[in-house]
């Protein structure tokens, strides 16, 4: 058979498969192209990523990224969001899950920046491509902004009640602002030094952060500790 004839007349298997991907839900579709994405802000950049190369990196046609997003900009917006969803639904999850005093809170809400469904060299490559776009893109930087002001809310108002409980002195939102920061640098360390920088390297640095800060609600070890009304 030419080459013509088999690019006419596919093989039974070849059409299988492509009829098997059409016939995938829009939701995973959507999931495919978004995972493309991530690895190839984490490979090239924001500059350099086309939709070509997130069509090639998901295996699917460029029509098929143009069906679902339109544009590389709703793309990238899809992106942000997928991670920022990603990255609220751990943090809650993780906070729901712990004890409820205010130290197990606390540690738990910061940690989760470091868990390993989040924090990983292609995650945090892709995030920071997108937001060193979000001061010329206000729809990026509304997205972000709505990541951070879930979270430093949260992160705010344990600080306020660990400063009620042991009668702390500083100032709870700047307290909040300056874990929120230092998350955010260890963030960045971790991402422009990969293996040179170890997660148990940033987990030690929030530990003893938090040591710091909430004496009185943490052991030396970084063990939470829970502050009664009586020790006040």
């Amino acid at each position: 058979m030419s080459q013509s004839d088999k690019r006419e007349n596919p093989a039974p298997h070849t059409q299988a498969a492509e009829a098997s991907r059409r016939r995938e839900p829009k939701a995973l579709r959507r999931e495919q192209l978004i995972n493309a994405t991530i690895d190839s802000l984490a490979k090239r950049g924001y500059a350099a990523t086309t939709l070509a190369d997130v069509a090639d990196g998901a295996g699917l046609s460029r029509g098929i990224v143009n069906f679902h997003f339109t544009s590389k900009d709703n793309l990238l917006s899809e992106t942000i969001r997928h991670l920022q969803d990603e990255y609220t639904a751990n943090w809650m999850a993780m906070v729901s899950k712990a004890k409820s005093d205010t130290a197990s809170q606390l540690l738990a809400l910061v940690t989760a920046d470091l868990d390993r469904k989040i924090c990983t060299h292609r995650k945090l490559a892709a995030w920071f491509a997108l937001i060193t776009e979000a001061k010329s893109r206000p729809n990026y930087q509304k997205l972000a902004w709505e990541r951070d002001d879930k979270y430093r809310t949260t992160l705010t108002t344990i600080c306020r009640r660990a400063k009620q409980e042991a009668g702390y002195l500083y100032d709870s939102q700047s307290t909040g602002d300056a874990i929120y920061a230092m998350q955010e640098g260890l963030w960045l360390r971790m991402m422009l030094f990969g293996k040179d920088y170890k997660r148990e390297t940033a987990l030690k640095v929030v530990l003893d952060m938090l040591c710091t800060i909430f004496p009185r609600h943490f052991a030396d070890d970084g063990t939470p500790l829970i502050v009664h009304a009586e020790d006040e």
